[in-house]
């Protein structure tokens, strides 16, 4: 198929850092764009659906870090935007631990048992990052064993100390973390942003530079630009791209690159872990769990590490609304989506009988993302490994050629938020306008030494061999224009 109109800048993902970036791009002037989306809908990991006659988010659905000296900006467009939100309070989840009788742990020893996770966790982190063997487990203070060790220990590592201490967006933001429980959903923050530059009416964009399932296949870099082909055999060029896909797709390969990324790109991506973090939703008939302050998560203690073991009820967040939340990560994520949902109600109906008695209400509906066999995804969220050094992120969002990469992944200090998606865009967004400011500059000046030298060429080479004027400027434009392919190699 033949190329479309030729652009600026072509932008692949219409996440948040997709969006931020063409906002960035579009205020300073730079309107001859072109968004082009796999799936069907703009938000990417930010995703909302309906179900129990209430809006829940299939993926991002807190702001976290919030009410620091400095302003987290999500939080900032969330106020602006005036979306609801619901402070959510984990400090007593660990006095909420159920074992598989459906006896709630004593605090003192749910209290103990925490400081003790707390003091190993600290430390293993500290020889993680001391260590050249980050597989040496016998390294680690000590290894969680009981059924409540193992669910604090899940707590602690797949959600409150996943990262390395201190947390920047903690440190910067606050330590507040609020849901969002608003029937527009958490996306409703990116089409406010791309009011700003895309056509929208009705609140529903119309815009011809935004392009839905599109699947982006290849990216091939030209002297001058880059050519993007689709799944449907599209052809699209620009003077630059904008790649704004998750780390998981990176390392999927689903886009190809002609030529090859070069090694130390391609290294620094499949260092990268991708964290899987699977939000099971389900609405029952009534209430059966304890309800009020101090009572909304609550934790199952189970032989198995990570088998459903957080839990949240939403009446915080939509009373009445009767519905359940179970987070799993990972290894699970991965087995939860490999199965059928039927077989995943039985289980988690399992899990709830045992803590809360054999005559609770079955489940009349269950909603089970699958952000692992999302090829569009693959993952949730990227989270670096504990050896990773500032060289690794440096390459991860380094552009090559005319191929600039952002993404949440590529955000040094809040990789795995949605505020670091937003900043990364921003970022990549006043980066490349850089880059095409330097280009302009370099076209203006070898055009301003050359001017001369081609007339007095012009003149010699029509007396000698009558070439035609739009020959020689057709030559400038190309030698002015190699930027890129060089670079791609390296």
């Amino acid at each position: 198929m033949e190329s479309q109109n030729r652009c600026s800048v072509i932008i692949i993902g219409a996440g948040i850092s997709g969006i931020s970036a063409a906002k960035v791009l579009a205020k300073n002037g730079i309107e001859d764009i072109l968004i082009l989306e796999a799936s069907d809908s703009i938000g990417g990991r930010i995703k909302k659906q309906n179900f129990g006659n209430v809006s829940v988010e299939l993926g991002a659905g807190w702001i976290a870090g919030v009410g620091g000296k400095e302003c987290n900006p999500v939080w900032e467009l969330a106020a602006q935007s005036g979306l609801r939100t619901c402070f959510s309070d984990y400090s007593n989840a660990r006095y909420n631990i159920y074992d598989r009788s459906g006896k709630i742990f004593p605090s003192g020893v749910a209290g103990d048992t925490y400081k003790k996770a707390v003091e190993s966790a600290i430390q293993k982190l500290r020889t993680d990052q001391n260590t050249s063997d980050v597989s040496d487990v016998s390294i680690y203070p000590t290894t969680p064993e009981t059924p409540i060790e193992l669910a604090i220990d899940f707590i602690l590592h797949d959600f409150e100390m996943a990262e390395v201490e201190p947390i920047s967006t903690y440190v910067d933001f606050g330590e507040r973390e609020f849901l969002v429980a608003d029937e527009r959903g958490y996306e409703y923050l990116l089409y406010k942003m791309a009011e700003v530059f895309l056509f929208m009416s009705d609140g529903k964009i119309l815009d011809n530079r935004l392009k839905l399932n599109t699947v982006v296949r290849e990216l091939q870099q030209l002297r001058d630009g880059v050519k993007v082909t689709t799944e449907d055999g599209c052809v699209y060029e620009a003077n630059y791209v904008i790649l704004s896909v998750s780390i998981g797709v990176l390392q999927s390969h689903l886009i190809s690159f002609n030529p090859q990324l070069p090694r130390w790109k391609t290294e620094a991506i499949e260092k990268c872990d991708v964290m899987v973090y699977t939000k099971i939703f389900l609405k029952f008939p009534k209430k059966f769990w304890p309800c009020g302050p101090g009572k909304e998560f609550f934790i199952y203690a189970h032989e198995r590490r990570g088998y459903y073991t957080f839990w949240q009820q939403m009446e915080n967040a939509y009373p009445g609304s009767n519905i359940l939340v179970v987070t799993l990560t990972n290894g699970e994520s991965k087995r939860i989506e490999s199965q059928s949902d039927q077989e995943t109600m039985i289980e988690a109906m399992e899990v709830l009988r045992n803590m809360f008695g054999p005559d609770i209400p079955e489940a009349t509906d269950i909603l089970v993302p699958r952000w692992w066999n999302n090829r569009f995804q693959r993952g949730s969220y990227s989270n670096y490994p504990i050896y990773a050094n500032s060289q690794m992120v440096d390459n991860i969002k380094a552009p090559v050629g005319r191929i600039f990469f952002t993404g949440e992944h590529t955000s040094e200090k809040f990789n795995g938020y949605v505020h670091g998606g937003y900043l990364a865009g921003i970022d990549t967004g006043k980066a490349l306008l850089e880059d095409m400011k330097t280009d302009n500059d370099r076209e203006t000046d070898n055009g301003s030494v050359l001017q001369p030298l081609l007339a007095l060429t012009l003149s010699q080479t029509d007396i000698v061999a009558g070439v035609r004027n739009c020959d020689i400027h057709t030559q400038l434009f190309h030698c002015n224009n190699k930027r890129g392919l060089t670079e791609a190699i390296l």
